[in-house]
C-alpha cells in the first residue's frame, strides 16, 4: 500500500490572500479539535457515539435559510424495500417561466437543456450521517447549474462495503434510467462525498473500468466509466494507508468492520492491510480515471492521505484541481465544507461549480 507522506507539502490557494481572519468554527468535531494532540486510536463504538449526539443540530445547523431557487425531490426509494438506507433526493434549477417543470415527466418536449449530474455521497465514518444534513450543500451546487442526486446507503457496522457499494451502484442505476426526468443528463456524471462518502464515491469510480476491483465487491457497474465525467472529494478517505500510522486518530476496527470475516490472531496485521487495499481507491489508479477536484486542509485527519492522493494522481497524468487551506484556517476542520456560511465553504462552491462546467 501506499505509503504516507508525513510532512505533505504545503499547497495554498490563492483564495487565502484575500479573505479576512475567519471566525471560530465549532459543530461535530469540536471536543476532538481541541483534545488533538491526545486522541489516538478512537474506537468505532465512540465515534458512534459521537455522531449520534451531533446527528439532529447538524441537520439544523447547515441547512438554516433554505435555497428557493431550486426544486426539491424528497426520499425517492431507489431500491423499492421502503428503508431510509434506499432513499435519494434530487435537487435541481427551477426552469425558467414557460419551460417544463422539473420532474418524472420533464424529459417531455418543452424541457430544458439537460444538465450535469452531481451525485454525492455523504460521509460519517460508514457508520452515521444521513443525506438530510447536505440538503443545503447540495442545493447550493445546484444553484450552480446542474442536477444533484443526494443519497443514503446501508451502513457498517451491520453491513460491510460490498453492501455501501452495492448501494452505491443501485443509486447510479437510477440515475442512469430516471435522471432524465429532472433535467439531468445521464452520460454527463460528476461523483462526489466527503470524508467516507468521498471513499464511496472514488471506489465506485475506479470499480467502472478496473473489472477486477468490482469482482472482488461483486458489483456489475451500473454506468459505464466513460459516463463519469469528473470525481470531487472533500476530505476523503482515499488511502487507507494512513490508518496503519502509528498514532493515528482512527482505530483498525474502522477497517475491520468494512472487510467480510474476522481478520484476528496471527498474522492478522497483513491480512488486514491486504484487505484495505481493496477499499483504498489510492491503489486503484491509473490514466483512465476522470478529472479530480479535491479540497482539503492541514487541520483534516485525512490531509496526508489527500496529499497523497493528488501525487498519485499526478503521476497518472490524470488532471486534479485542489483547494487546500493551511494550518492558519481555523474554518476548515474535518469536512467543513458542509457548513456554507463559511468563507473557505463559500470558495469550494465556487470552485466546484467551475470544475463541473470544465468536466461536464
Amino acid at each position: 500500500m501506499t505509503t504516507p507522506a508525513h510532512q505533505p507539502p504545503h499547497h495554498a490557494s490563492s483564495f487565502q490572500q484575500y479573505i479576512q481572519r475567519p471566525e471560530q468554527s465549532g459543530g461535530t468535531f469540536a471536543l476532538a479539535r481541541r483534545a488533538r494532540n491526545l486522541l489516538r486510536r478512537v474506537p468505532v463504538w465512540s465515534w458512534r457515539v459521537l455522531m449520534h449526539s451531533v446527528k439532529a443540530s447538524e441537520n439544523t445547523r447547515f441547512n438554516v435559510d433554505p435555497i428557493a431557487g431550486v426544486e426539491y425531490f424528497h426520499d425517492i426509494d431507489f431500491v423499492g424495500d421502503g428503508i431510509r438506507a434506499h432513499r435519494l433526493d434530487v435537487i435541481a434549477p427551477r426552469p425558467p417561466t414557460g419551460t417544463a417543470a422539473a420532474g418524472p415527466t420533464a424529459a417531455d418536449a418543452g424541457a430544458p437543456r439537460a444538465l450535469p449530474v452531481y451525485v454525492y455521497f455523504h460521509g460519517g465514518g460508514w457508520t452515521s450521517g444521513d443525506k438530510a444534513s447536505l440538503t443545503k450543500y447540495c442545493a447550493s451546487q445546484a444553484e450552480g447549474g446542474m442536477v444533484v442526486v443526494n443519497v443514503n446507503y446501508r451502513k457498517a457496522p451491520r453491513f460491510q462495503m460490498a453492501h455501501v457499494l452495492a448501494d452505491a451502484n443501485a443509486a447510479l442505476a437510477w440515475v442512469r434510467q430516471n435522471i432524465a426526468g429532472y433535467g439531468g443528463d445521464a452520460s454527463r456524471i460528476v461523483l462526489g462525498g466527503d470524508s467516507a462518502g468521498g471513499q464511496i464515491a472514488a471506489l465506485v469510480t475506479a470499480a467502472s473500468f478496473r473489472p477486477e476491483l468490482a469482482q472482488h465487491h461483486g458489483l456489475t457497474p451500473a454506468v459505464p466509466a466513460s459516463d463519469f465525467k469528473g470525481l470531487v472529494q472533500h476530505c476523503s478517505v482515499v488511502d487507507f494507508s494512513v490508518f496503519f500510522d502509528k498514532g493515528f486518530v482512527l482505530s483498525l476496527n474502522f477497517i475491520r468492520m468494512l472487510l467480510p470475516g474476522r481478520r484476528t490472531g496471527a498474522g492478522q496485521l497483513d491480512s488486514l492491510r491486504r484487505g484495505a487495499g481493496f477499499l483504498s481507491p489510492i491503489e486503484w489508479l491509473d490514466s483512465r480515471f476522470p478529472p479530480v477536484f479535491v479540497t482539503t486542509s492541514e487541520r483534516d485527519f485525512f490531509y496526508a492521505a489527500n496529499m497523497n492522493f493528488i501525487a498519485r494522481l499526478r503521476e497518472h497524468s490524470v488532471p486534479v484541481d485542489s483547494l487546500i487551506y493551511d494550518w492558519d484556517n481555523s474554518n476548515t476542520e474535518h469536512t467543513w465544507q458542509q457548513n456554507f456560511r463559511y468563507p473557505e465553504s463559500q470558495e469550494v462552491y465556487r470552485r466546484l461549480h467551475a470544475f463541473v462546467r470544465k468536466v461536464a
